[in-house]
């Protein structure tokens, strides 16, 4: 086994992220942690359901059979106890997903390990995590429960909002503080001035690097992004990502629209976007990451 996986993309998730714990949830909601870990030491040969990432880790995972070389990497990282977490691995194993690294924190926050993992992604279902994760400079979203899968596929879709995700929040800062005229003059303005990057740019960056190792015309992987930008300033978007060497293979500019038809159109199997009520509305078509990031997530005191 190799000692390191600094040449990998790595995700790293959290079991409940991988798998439908919502029953032993709520049996720790209602008992504690003594009962919960009663509960699954009882139910540990009982193989769980697939949560709402399990197909996106299965994707990703698949990536490494497509390249024939081991390009992919993904981490349990969880606030279960190695005891607790045993069923966690027996499901693990039960699917044949090739998961072999694992912190098991025992009721902390697994953030503190991202580092030593070289992680890219993480992805949770618990909130106060993922904004540790984003404070610490990762690219980390809050998987929302309820999201759609779309068909058996073996292509993998991911599409990115643009402001507070792939690029900072600087331009929104404007729109909320000024409107959108004082949005659109400002970008117009500073047009050929490249957005300085957003907590996803480094995991983008690292699915561009992976697309390039296949041949174009045969790539599994598919990115997109869906803006509510519209022109003109879609031109500041594009001047950036060309100015990062980065490539989408499609950019949606939407002026606004809803973006649920856009990401079924696309059918993707992951959305991450900064705003709440925007995640709200996809996670009906889409499993979807929630990025609580920049100025539409600050507390107002």
């Amino acid at each position: 086994m190799a000692n390191n996986i600094d040449d990998k993309l790595v995700l790293a998730i959290s079991s409940r992220a991988l798998f439908d714990l919502s029953d032993s949830h709520k049996v720790y909601l209602s008992g504690g942690v003594e009962a919960y870990r009663q509960y699954q030491i009882e139910h540990e040969d009982e193989v769980l359901e697939p949560g709402d990432a399990f197909a996106l880790v299965q994707k990703l995972l698949n990536l490494n059979e497509h390249l024939g070389r081991a390009r992919v990497e993904v981490v349990l990282v969880s606030r279960n106890s190695a005891d607790t977490g045993l069923r966690v691995f027996n499901s693990i194993h039960h699917y044949g997903l090739a998961i072999s690294r694992a912190a098991f924190v025992g009721g902390r926050s697994p953030y503190p390990y991202l580092k030593a993992f070289g992680c890219d992604l993480f992805l949770s279902t618990h909130a106060e995590d993922v904004r540790s994760a984003l404070d610490a400079g990762f690219a980390a979203a809050t998987i929302l429960s309820g999201g759609a899968s779309r068909a058996a596929s073996e292509e993998l879709r991911i599409a990115f909002d643009g402001d507070a995700v792939l690029f900072s929040d600087e331009s929104e800062r404007v729109y909320q503080s000024g409107g959108l005229a004082a949005f659109q003059a400002s970008e117009r303005q500073a047009a050929r001035e490249p957005l300085r990057g957003g907590p996803f740019k480094g995991f983008l960056a690292a699915l561009n690097a992976l697309q390039r190792e296949f041949p174009e015309d045969a790539c599994p992987i598919r990115t997109a992004l869906v803006t509510a930008r519209s022109a003109p300033a879609h031109e500041r978007v594009i001047r950036t990502l060309r100015e990062w060497d980065i490539r989408l293979d499609e950019s949606l500019f939407l002026g606004g629209l809803t973006k649920s038809a856009f990401l079924e159109a696309f059918a993707a199997d992951v959305f991450f976007d900064d705003q709440t009520g925007h995640c709200e509305l996809a996670r009906e078509v889409v499993a979807t990451g929630h990025v609580p990031h920049g100025i539409s997530n600050e507390v107002k005191l």
